[in-house]
């Protein structure tokens, strides 16, 4: 087991700009190993104390819409404005594994052989929210690490991305020209989340995009305004030539100081992370329950209950949940 000047040692030289020790770190608090646990757990007090400044951006879009190519390519830009770049890329695949997450790191070619930039793909497993239970752990120790801009590459694949609403201060839609009316119900919801709506692969279907990029503009101006005085704006961009890259970060300065100007970009964060609290704290109290109570043997005896009895699901769990509770001190 490590000693707390180790954990001392590690985040120093985390914050002195060490991406292996920022890699150990988020090995670290991805451990599963019980053992790990205090010691991640300092880790994030000592990160969360020191953290700076940063603007986290969640990109959402279907797959093959090009997230990984266009995050390549706006990191880059924000590189050469001068800023420290990082990306948690959650991959839908398997944690045992691991399927494309080395796809989605290539894709990433200029951006992962940056010194000024860090990628950490990490794999989705079961959590449906389109990001990685450990992801927000993450995040607070990349901002301890200094870096200036924090992209979250999710899933895309039409689940609730109500998670990353709860874990960015920017949150943009990535749409193909011409989608056509099979995506609008995946596109719906998170449309009506977003902070900026981008139409990408502008260069190969210009007519198309145009078209899209004036549907959606139409569409959000009958749609109730998330954030007060902000329209989202609706830009065609192409990952491969670079077009509408700049005027993408563009949209996302002008977002974020308007909610400066109007008190509410801490405010957000505050609410994130009591959101944060809430989510650890049923995460944490599931597998207690788990632990504790050999869940696996009563959810076991349920089923057996539904299959010789044809009692359902709903009524079998109730039966459960009372010889947890008859188990709990009054």
């Amino acid at each position: 087991m490590q000693n707390p000047s180790h954990v001392d040692e590690l985040f120093q030289n985390l914050q002195n700009g060490d991406r292996g020790a920022l890699a150990r770190g988020i090995t670290l608090i991805e451990s599963s190993r019980s053992e790990d646990s205090a010691i991640a757990s300092e880790l994030l007090n000592l990160a969360f104390r020191n953290r700076k400044d940063s603007i986290r951006i969640g990109i959402t879009g279907v797959p093959g819409v090009g997230k990984s190519t266009f995050i390549d390519a706006l990191g880059i830009h924000l590189i050469n404005l001068g800023k420290r770049v990082a990306v948690l890329a959650v991959d839908p695949t398997s944690e045992l594994s691991g399927g494309s997450i080395l796809g989605d790191k290539t894709r990433m070619d200029l951006l992962s052989r940056h010194e000024n930039a860090f990628i950490r793909p990490s794999a989705s497993g079961m959590h449906l929210g389109g990001v990685a239970l450990t992801t927000q752990k993450n995040v607070i120790l990349l901002e301890a690490a200094g870096y200036d801009v924090i992209l979250i590459e999710t899933v895309g694949v039409g689940q609730s991305e109500t998670e990353v609403s709860q874990l960015v201060d920017f949150f943009m839609l990535m749409l193909l020209p011409g989608g056509g009316d099979e995506l609008q119900g995946i596109k719906r919801g998170v449309m009506e989340m977003a902070n900026g709506i981008l139409v990408n692969k502008s260069d190969l279907m210009p007519d198309e995009a145009h078209k899209t990029c004036s549907e959606y503009k139409t569409a959000l101006h009958i749609m109730l305004p998330l954030i007060e005085g902000w329209l989202p704006n609706v830009l065609p961009v192409s990952a491969t030539t670079r077009a509408g890259i700049e005027e993408c970060w563009t949209s996302i300065e002008s977002f974020k100081e308007l909610r400066l100007a109007n008190d509410q970009f801490e405010l957000n964060r505050k609410q994130q992370y009591e959101h944060w609290l809430k989510s650890a704290t049923m995460n944490e109290l599931l597998k207690e329950v788990g632990n504790r109570f050999e869940l696996d043997g009563e959810l076991r005896k349920a089923l057996e209950q539904i299959e010789s009895q044809g009692l359902s699901p709903f009524s079998a769990q109730k039966t459960v949940l009372q010889k947890i509770l008859s188990q709990l001190p009054k």
